[in-house]
This record gives structure tokens, sequence and C-alpha cells, in this order.
């Protein structure tokens, strides 16, 4: 099998991230972000947990989570699993947005849990829209039938957070969706699943060659049921672990193997008072391109190649345009 151990062997197989790929990421909450959390009613969260990360949902009425630029905070009551969230442990976090494909991305570390999750803010970034598009995330209807059998509810999930963790506790969840039987599969005592073309960062690549301790959360739009899995994964770029998850006539350029993962399928409590199917219309006055276009003004690097693409992206209607052909051209 060719195992992908390295970050080389990683960039190999993927390519470079874009140097300009890092130019998104702020390390506070801007006016932007703080509009789409005050409209967001789910998120997913991993939490370190000693060496690994163990994954929750919170959920519930739009803008159930608060904020300022430095600091997020979240009632615990609104946790599927509260239990989590402990003074110092890395915090990684996905909002999602109903009738919007982007989701917003806030990491940093727990700095107080009374009453309420307080997260020290590290990064905060958008990310595209890929995952929903291919899950068909916004299009589901509700009460959408799920298999209580593990292995039929792999097959039927759609959409998948996976958390990871770095050497250094900081934690990292990344949204991942196809449609059903390619997005993930059980195979005897392992999980597998598939890159399919992003941004590149591969955040969570890297922390898996660093420290193989992974969560996820696996969904079945429409549905208030959640498969969560623990366990310890690593990646390959065999052609045979690629293959069955081509789509479109596309193979992924690499796989991930989970194995011996822990499964556990329950209700969410979070999910359901989301209340996210049938998706509500986008919140009037929030754009990702806007976001994505404020965030590189606010990025802290100066350099010749940050002006350069902050005043490209400023072009009205350039990054809505450059969004929209690479989700067209580039989906597998």
């Amino acid at each position: 099998m060719a195992a992908i151990d390295s970050i080389a062997a990683l960039e190999a197989a993927v390519g470079k991230a874009p140097p300009a790929i890092d130019l998104k990421v702020i390390d506070h909450l801007d006016a932007t972000a703080l509009r789409w959390l005050a409209a967001a009613p789910l998120m997913f969260a991993g939490v370190g947990k000693g060496p690994g990360i163990a994954i929750t949902l919170a959920g519930g009425a739009r803008g159930f989570a608060e904020a300022d630029a430095a600091t997020l905070a979240i009632p615990l009551d609104h946790f599927d699993d509260p239990g989590l969230l402990r003074p110092g442990a890395g915090f990684g976090s996905l909002f999602l947005l109903p009738g919007i494909g982007e989701t917003l991305r806030v990491n940093g570390r727990v700095a107080s849990v009374d009453g309420a999750a307080r997260i020290a803010v590290d990064e905060c970034y958008v990310h595209c829209a890929k995952a929903l598009i291919r899950s068909d995330f916004w299009k589901a209807a509700p009460g959408a039938d799920a298999p209580a059998d593990i292995d039929a509810f792999v097959a039927a999930s759609r959409f998948m957070a996976l958390a990871t963790v770095d050497p250094n506790g900081a934690a990292d969840l990344s949204p991942k969706g196809d449609p059903a039987g390619t997005m993930i599969r059980k195979d005897a005592d392992a999980l597998w699943f598939a890159d399919r073309p992003g941004n590149r960062r591969t955040d969570s690549f890297r922390n898996i060659i660093a420290q193989p301790h992974v969560s996820g959360a696996l969904l079945i739009p429409g549905c208030d049921l959640v498969a969560t899995f623990t366990g310890s994964a690593t990646l390959t770029s065999d052609e045979a672990a690629r293959a069955p998850f081509t789509v479109q006539g596309k193979q992924p350029l690499l796989a991930a193997r989970v194995g011996e993962p822990a499964v556990r399928i329950a209700p969410s409590a979070a999910l359901r008072r989301a209340a996210l199917w049938p998706a509500a219309p986008a919140p009037e006055g929030i754009s990702a391109a806007k976001m994505l276009t404020e965030h590189l003004r606010l990025n802290k690097n100066k350099g010749l190649g940050a002006r350069i693409a902050s005043a490209v992206v400023a072009i009205p209607g350039f990054m809505q345009k450059g969004l929209d052909k690479d989700y067209k051209d580039n989906l597998y």
C-alpha cells in the first residue's frame, strides 16, 4: 500500500497549497463573521481530549452562539456532549447557515467553562461550499429515513465533519460531503473516506500524519440521528483504496483509513433544535464572497503578494465569479 506518512508524500499526492490560501485566515472574529454567527443555528465542535480529539454538535435558535472579536461563547446546554469542554482544550468548529454552501471555521482554545464554553479565538476563515454541494445538504426534506444498523447508516451518510488535532493540541474541523456510498465506506473493521478537490490547505491530513487520532460525525441530511466515531487514521494513495470513491469518472488522489473505529449512533438534540430542514432562505446581507474579500484585506500579512491579492479580489464581483467557476469546474 502506498502509505502517505510525510508532508512531502502528501504534497506529492495532492499538490502544494497555493501561498495565497493562508491569506484568507484572520486571527479574530470580524464584523462579517459576527453576522454569520448571529444567524447560525448549528455548529460542529472538535475538542482536544488527552492526546486525541472528540466531536460533538451544538445548536439552537439562530444566534445561539455569542461572540465578540476575541471570544466565542456557546451555552453548555446547547451541546450534545458538554462534558467534552474543558479549560485549555484545543477547539475547532464549523458553523452552518441555511441555504449557504460555504461554512465558517473558528479555531482556538477553551478559555473557561461556566454555564457557557468560552473560546479564545486564534483563527477564523470561510471554507468552500463543495462539501455541502456534493452532499445535496440543503436540498434534503425533514424526516429522512435513517438505518439503525451502523453499516447501513455509514453507507447512507452524505456529510461528515472530521475533527483532527496536531501534536500541540490545536484542533481542526473539516467538512466532507458526497453522494451516499461514496463519502465513507465500512470495510470489515475499518472506515474509509477519500479526499476531494478543495483549497489544498490539507490541515486534517497534516494533522493525521503527525498525530493519527481522529473523530468524526456522520449525517444523513434530513435526519436528526448522528453517527460519531473515533479511531486512528492512516493515509494512502493506493489505487485499490481510491477506486471505490470514484464519482463522475474522477478518482480521488488519496484515501484515509480509520482502523477499528468506535462508532455510535444517537439522536442529536442540537440538530433537532437547529431545525435545518426544509432549509430556510439564506439570510439577507451575508455573502461568503464578501467575507473572503474582507478577510484577505484584514490578514496581517502585508507582503507584496498579499497586497496584490487584496487588490484583485476587491474588484466588484471577482470573488463570487471565481467561486462559482470553481464549484462548477472542480467539484470532483
